[in-house]
């Protein structure tokens, strides 16, 4: 019987396209269609999602896929240019129960809120510099303060990106169903429809998102600074239509004096939701183009000055023209930009900017969170899966999570934007207050040239947010303020959970370092894919050493997403294993499943001498952990891996249980 000639790998799939750029027989890099989908239902449902969101992105990719200040601007700072559009009519909706008189501090609070949102910007720039990894507050609070304050900060911003999400959404439908009274009814379903169009436009990737966005946003910015503009040239010409509100009869009464700072504070509490979206910046400084902390802290100094313009120069224009709110009835803005721009088309066109950045202003917590849960969980505080970026880039964990969460919201309240309000703002000062503390921290460490000046600016700062904080919680906590203090306590012992449960888990399964695991290298067909090198990977290594006897090869297997992760694991694994044989597959697109599949595929059809296929075990370790939860925060990989495997001719799959209390 002639011998069959052994046949090899040729790395292309039945229609002929690469499957692995092959460098050398122990690395390889997957190419597209090697991480493309293996099933019917898989491939059907990848071709869903490349028409709703587009094709994979490599990961060679991301540095296209970041953010010039340009793009920037409207995804990071849509919800702050929007607050502009309502913290005038915020202040005066404070004042104006104590009478019209009182009226005339509005543009007064407003620039005290600007030099307020000034002080908090250069605090922001720096920790844009100090920080450029992103995770503002939450990262100054690790950094300076410690863990809990760290959590407190992190659980406040979150808290407050749902709510962005949910209120920016609620009060686009409202501008909606003010201008066609008709669709009230719909008013919940109109609002759901919006948040999933808004999660599906950031699921195509940060730089697609802001594409979209960025239109609607600069149409606004450029409307209202028109608004302004007009206002001002009024102004200055004497125009008739300024009558710096004469009509409102400014005769303060002795209650209205006596009550005088209790109500400009509670006025400048109320416009303070003017600074809600602040930190975005400071959160997503790595989704900048290089240089990154630059281009941060450039983008977030403009968007102060772009916001504090807009905010002062509407409350200036409101008293300048008269104009006070009507509870219910027209906008502030809309009686503002009325009188700028009369009724025709240039008042329309403004409306609809302000409907749309209104609606859009659901980006920045579409943004800010996934950003910040993307850091929490590289920390170990939240399930690493939220820290995954999807094919597009994104981090759709995180996105999907915000979704669902301000979902509920809109469903609890029915899309009510006055029943999402009460619990707006309180949870971003918290994190503004951790923040500036935390800098003030931060400048004694360093103690560099000038430090002092900046310590107390932040320390002013710190005692500011403090005090609007209370005032906020005081006025807000009886309505639904409440709420904000029991979601943050249970966000932040979710997280310390989280990470106590994996630094439990890192013990169980750490191995010595320097440690060498010897035994017989032999030419078996026994894979051992893994991810992290620990006990867990020791035990596989070892069974699969017992399985090759004296007939097979033992191989381990390990995806990477870069080359520096492959020289590192490759360095690790060879200092614990060095008879072992270790295959690395480069995945650019980030897909772990499909090229293990495909290279198994690929091995598969070598031939013995005998000219027969050989049998390939596949050992698929598993952490058991101690109880059923843990077991939620491992083996994901795992388990795909070995439904994919299973009823596959020619292999046999092995689960490789460990649990601390096995001896190795």
């Amino acid at each position: 019987m002639p011998t069959a000639e052994k046949r090899g790998p040729d790395w292309h799939n039945d229609d002929g396209e690469e499957l692995f750029v092959h460098q050398d027989s122990d690395h390889l890099v997957a190419s597209e269609a090697g991480s493309a989908p293996l099933h019917t239902f898989d491939r059907a449902s990848s071709a869903a999602k490349r028409v709703l969101f587009g094709r994979n992105l490599s990961s060679a990719e991301e540095g296209e896929q970041r953010l010039s200040k340009r793009l920037a601007l409207p995804i990071f700072s849509s919800d702050a240019i929007s607050s502009s559009a309502y913290a005038s009519e915020e202040i005066l909706l404070a004042l104006v129960g104590a009478g019209a008189a009182v009226l005339m501090y509005g543009p007064l609070v407003a620039l005290a809120i600007g030099l307020l949102l000034g002080l908090i910007a250069i605090s922001y720039r720096q920790v844009c510099y100090g920080f450029p990894n992103g995770g503002g507050a939450y990262a100054v609070a690790s950094s300076t303060l410690g863990t809990v304050p760290a959590l407190i900060a992190a659980s406040s911003l979150i808290v407050d990106y749902v709510l962005t999400a949910a209120v920016s959404v609620a009060a686009g439908v409202a501008a909606i169903t003010s201008a066609l009274p008709e669709l009230v009814p719909l008013r919940l379903e109109i609002a759901l429809v919006a948040l999933l169009l808004i999660v599906i436009a950031n699921l195509r990737g940060i730089r697609e998102s802001g594409k979209i966005f960025a239109l609607p946003a600069y149409l606004f910015v450029g409307g209202a600074l028109l608004v302004i503009g007009v206002g001002l040239v009024r102004i200055v010409t004497g125009d008739p239509a300024i009558t710096w509100s004469a009509d409102l009869h400014p005769e303060l009464t002795e209650a209205s004096q006596v009550l005088l700072p209790l109500l400009l504070l509670r006025a400048f509490a109320h416009g303070s939701v003017a600074l809600t979206g602040t930190e975005a910046i400071s959160n997503g400084v790595a989704s900048f183009k290089k240089p990154e902390a630059k281009n941060a802290a450039t983008t977030l100094i403009f968007m102060a000055v772009l916001l504090g313009t807009l905010f002062v120069g509407i409350s200036l224009l409101a008293f300048a023209y008269g104009r006070a709110p009507i509870e219910g009835g027209e906008t502030l803005l809309s009686q503002v930009a009325r009188a700028s721009l009369g009724d025709g088309p240039l008042y329309a066109f403004f409306q609809i900017a302000t409907t749309g950045i209104l609606l859009l202003a659901a980006n920045t917590g579409f943004n800010g969170g996934p950003q910040l849960a993307r850091i929490l969980a590289a920390d170990g505080f939240l399930p690493r899966q939220v820290g995954q970026r999807s094919g597009r880039l994104a981090f759709g964990s995180g996105i999907g999570l915000i979704a669902i969460f301000a979902g509920v919201l809109l469903v609890a309240t029915g899309a009510l934007v006055t029943d999402l309000v009460p619990a707006y703002a309180i949870g971003v000062f918290i994190g503004f207050t951790i923040s500036q503390a935390g800098m003030v921290m931060h400048w004694r460490r360093q103690r560099d040239s000038g430090w002092r000046g900046r310590a107390l600016l932040n320390g002013v700062g710190a005692v500011v947010t403090f005090v609007v904080l209370v005032v906020i919680t005081a006025a807000k906590f009886a309505d639904g303020g409440y709420l904000v203090f029991i979601a943050i306590p249970i966000l932040t012992v979710f997280m310390l959970i989280v990470r106590e449960r994996y630094r439990l888990h890192t013990r169980e399964l750490s191995i010595e370092q320097g440690r060498v695991f010897e035994g017989l290298h032999r030419n078996r067909r026994i894979f051992a894919p893994f991810g992290e090198i620990n006990r867990s990977t020791v035990r596989a290594v070892n069974v699969g050493r017992l399985l090759a006897g004296s007939n097979g090869e033992l191989i381990a297997l390990r995806v990477v997403f870069d080359e520096a992760e492959e020289a590192a694991i490759r360095d690790r694994f060879e200092t614990h294993f060095p008879d072992v044989r270790l295959v690395t597959i480069l995945s650019p697109y980030r897909a772990i499943l499909e090229p293990v599949i495909h290279y198994l595929d690929e091995v598969e059809e070598e031939l013995d001498e005998d000219g027969r296929k050989l049998m390939s075990v596949v050992m698929v370790p598993e952490y058991s952990g101690r109880h059923w939860w843990d077991r939620i925060l491992h083996n994901g990989n795992g388990k795909r891996l070995r439904e994919a495997l299973i009823g596959r001719a020619n292999t046999v799959v092995l689960d490789i249980p460990y649990r601390r209390h096995i001896p190795d």
